[in-house]
């Protein structure tokens, strides 16, 4: 069976950098500690709707508050930008909010729309959200900003196991989205017909998951990474996570989300193929 990877594997997958934040899209009040001081940073936290776009939901939350409440509707295949944001608007009609930030389950070029999704309907290039939301809105891959909230420091890559198959690599304070579920697993079989959703209703729980452990292996082995965390809405059928990874959330999208616009341990600013961290 070929896999398209390296087969090296390093001994060890390790945390390069352990940082305290709180578990939700806002932060502890008094601060935050920051990656080089143990001095706690004070925070003037905006308020910020975070959407994360899937192929099968819309889930958005507001950030910057002490609870976080999260809404969602269903998505699919005939679902426009334009309907996405009239039923965000009205769904959200007793928030508060200053900024949007968007996860796009697509490509996204120097923070703007560069394909239409596969899963979604059309006219989401070019289409102006700023326009609709009348608000500031940043867009950022939707597998990137749940790798920018899953980020802890060092050398990660993150995958998400959803509808398709996300993925991205942050190295160096630079965040690299990536289409890993276009590379070759087998003889006519792309990652993304392995670990996706339709993989998991043909093939099984248990089968899609020892495919998720062969991949992540030989991932790990080629990004070299210090750690690997898997997350997307199908993380949680999983039940013996690989060795070296980390189980991720959802709820680390908004997470990302909010890290767009707040001043935080890992506040990242765009650049036209990726986001830097700064």
């Amino acid at each position: 069976m070929h896999y398209g990877f390296v087969a090296w594997r390093p001994a060890a997958l390790a945390w390069a950098v352990h940082f305290t934040e709180f578990p939700r899209c806002t932060y502890k009040a008094g601060g935050y500690r920051d990656r080089h001081r143990e001095n706690p940073v004070s925070l003037t936290v905006m308020r910020v709707l975070v959407i994360d776009i899937g192929g099968s939901n819309v889930k958005f939350a507001l950030c910057g508050q002490r609870r976080r409440s999260v809404r969602s509707f269903p998505s699919g295949k005939r679902l426009t930008p334009r309907q996405m944001v009239k039923k965000v608007i009205e769904m959200t009609a007793d928030w508060s909010y200053r900024a949007v930030s968007i996860g796009y389950p697509g490509p996204v070029m120097s923070g703007r729309t560069a394909g239409e999704p596969p899963n979604l309907g059309k006219g989401w290039v070019g289409y102006d959200f700023e326009g609709g939301f009348r608000k500031p809105v940043k867009i950022i891959n939707d597998a990137a900003m749940q790798a920018l909230g899953s980020y802890r420091g060092g050398r990660m890559l993150f995958v998400g196991l959803g509808t398709g198959l996300g993925s991205a690599l942050i190295l160096d304070d630079v965040i690299v989205p990536l289409e890993l579920g276009d590379l070759s697993y087998s003889k006519g079989r792309l990652l993304f017909d392995v670990l996706g959703k339709e993989a998991l209703k043909a093939n099984g729980r248990s089968k899609w998951e020892a495919s998720v452990h062969r991949v992540t292996e030989r991932l790990a082995a080629a990004f070299r990474t210090d750690y690997l965390v898997i997350g997307g809405g199908n993380v949680k059928r999983i039940k013996q996570m690989p060795a070296g990874t980390r189980r991720g959330s959802n709820h680390m999208a908004f997470l990302g989300g909010s890290r767009l616009w707040n001043p935080s341990t890992f506040h990242a600013k765009p650049k036209k193929h990726t986001w830097v961290i700064t």
